[in-house]
């Protein structure tokens, strides 16, 4: 997957993400980017540790795999910053 693939899944997980999880007031568009693309690579470990497939390509998969990560990271940043 290229360099603007990851950018653009990243901006889309990271700041649906962030609506999700309550915090798109307090994030800006390149928090969002590396919010998403981190929670790509989170997700892709996630889903090969049950056995699904991960992130491959630009799909609508990759994406729901970007998104749950983004989830992940930011239900942890939140944990951690209480």
């Amino acid at each position: 997957m290229g360099l603007l693939s990851w950018i653009i899944i990243g901006a889309l997980a990271g700041w649906i993400g962030s609506k999700i999880m309550g915090m798109d007031a307090e994030m800006g568009g390149m928090a969002n980017i590396l919010v998403g693309i981190l929670g790509g690579v989170v997700g892709g470990w996630i889903m090969s540790a049950i056995g699904k497939t991960g992130v491959q390509g630009f799909s609508i998969w990759s994406f729901l795999v970007a998104l749950l990560g983004s989830c992940v990271c930011l239900f942890i940043y939140k944990a951690i910053r209480k």
